[in-house]
């Protein structure tokens, strides 16, 4: 796929994304993270698709690439903190927040300030794009971790 493709359906992702974190949700224990090993499937593939096709890339793109994951994971796991939970009628809900809309948009910020950061050191241009999908997933599963860890304690509570 090409940077332009990679960055539209990171973008549409984001987008549904978004609107589903300030959807007001039940908490359910028993859901398999389906959206979200969808996430990590494509992404990874769509990384390996990109570096398979340019050069090998250097021992700097991969360190910049693992960054970029773990302030990912970093960014979830904040979020995951901005994510209102109230129990209603003995159901235990969920709601993000504002803040964690600002937090969506600033982790998608750094992720983009890393691009060129990747970009500007990589041989092959469009490393940090092809990793977008990677890197919302990394991001979304540490949040729906955290989140799901709160949510055990206020059912437990």
């Amino acid at each position: 796929m090409d940077n332009t493709t990679n960055i539209v359906i990171g973008l549409v992702v984001l987008a549904w994304l978004l609107s589903r974190q300030v959807q007001k949700r039940l908490v359910r224990e028993d859901r398999k993270p389906i959206v979200l090993l969808i996430l990590l499937a494509l992404g990874l593939v769509q990384l390996g698709v990109f570096l398979k096709v340019s050069a090998a890339p250097s021992t700097g793109i991969v360190l910049l690439l693992v960054v970029s994951l773990l302030v990912a994971t970093a960014f979830g796991v904040i979020r995951a903190y901005t994510v209102r939970l109230w129990r209603s009628e003995g159901q235990l809900w969920r709601q993000g927040t504002w803040l964690t809309m600002g937090l969506w948009l600033a982790a998608i910020g750094v992720h983009i300030g890393l691009d060129f950061l990747i970009d500007g050191a990589a041989t092959a241009k469009g490393v940090g794009s092809a990793s977008l999908l990677l890197y919302v997933a990394m991001s979304l599963g540490a949040q729906r971790l955290v989140v799901q860890s709160r949510a055990n304690r206020v059912a437990h509570a």
